[in-house]
């Protein structure tokens, strides 16, 4: 990464005073790196000032944060910053409710390929989703290679980020949202009715949804699969649900 690609990415902020400031102004942050054993006294600080706002904190090698600065000084602290706020899961219903419409809800269980993210929250757009849902640990953020991906969309579209999925989920059917989850050996989604309050769970690219958040889902779909490999990329996945819910609805 040279100089020139670094400073041309405004979601990487190095250096404790900056970081330190952007935590201060409240500017949203998706995670820091730390280097690994860096205790002293302004870092400390930091750190509990990211625990007080739950952004999540990761230890790493010195070399990791001087390849991702490209040798601007880091002085052993990385922020990742979002390209804007995160709404709330209120907030997606809230906007549901102002549209006079059944809320229409993508959520993501650890998708942590930012392209995939951006291209799921482009579609989602387009589709007529309300808002998308990430958990804060494990998935990727808002990042500038997101915004990017998402060709503008996500200025448009609400993004909420979670503790917790499986509890999430648990929150939406008691709101008396219906939830499907993609996975293998579920229904065929040509034969399912997304009509009325219905959220689409799409899972890791590696590992797809969890077994907690499979449990969970009301109804498993699944998309046939012709060809000679049994997996769809995440984002071409998730577009295909979304269209099919687009259409029942």
């Amino acid at each position: 990464m040279t100089k020139d690609k670094f400073e041309n990415h405004s979601d990487i902020i190095a250096g404790r005073n900056p970081v330190s400031e952007a935590i201060r102004s409240g500017r949203p942050v998706d995670r820091i790196l730390i280097a690994r054993g860096e205790k002293s006294g302004a870092v400390v600080g930091i750190l509990a000032k990211a625990r007080d706002r739950q952004i999540p904190v990761k230890e790493v090698d010195r070399q990791k944060l001087d390849y991702i600065s490209s040798g601007a000084p880091h002085q052993g602290i990385i922020a990742f910053a979002a390209v804007r706020d995160y709404s709330t899961v209120d907030d997606i219903f809230a906007y549901a409710q102002s549209r006079e419409e059944p809320p229409f809800i993508v959520v993501l269980d650890e998708v942590e390929d930012p392209h995939n993210l951006g291209a799921v929250i482009r579609t989602a757009e387009c589709a007529g989703v309300h808002g998308v849902i990430i958990p804060k640990r494990r998935s990727a953020g808002l990042s500038y290679t997101v915004g990017k991906a998402s060709a503008g969309a996500v200025e448009y579209m609400r993004v909420a980020r979670v503790t917790n999925i499986p509890t999430l989920i648990d929150d939406l059917k008691s709101r008396g949202v219906w939830v499907y989850g993609a996975d293998m050996n579920g229904t065929d989604y040509r034969q399912c009715d997304f009509s009325g309050a219905c959220a689409i769970v799409i899972g890791n690219e590696g590992k797809g949804i969890s077994r907690l958040v499979r449990e969970k889902c009301d109804v498993i779909v699944s998309l046939p699969m012709k060809g000679k490999i049994n997996s769809l990329n995440a984002s071409v996945a998730a577009g295909i649900l979304m269209y099919r819910a687009m259409d029942g609805r």
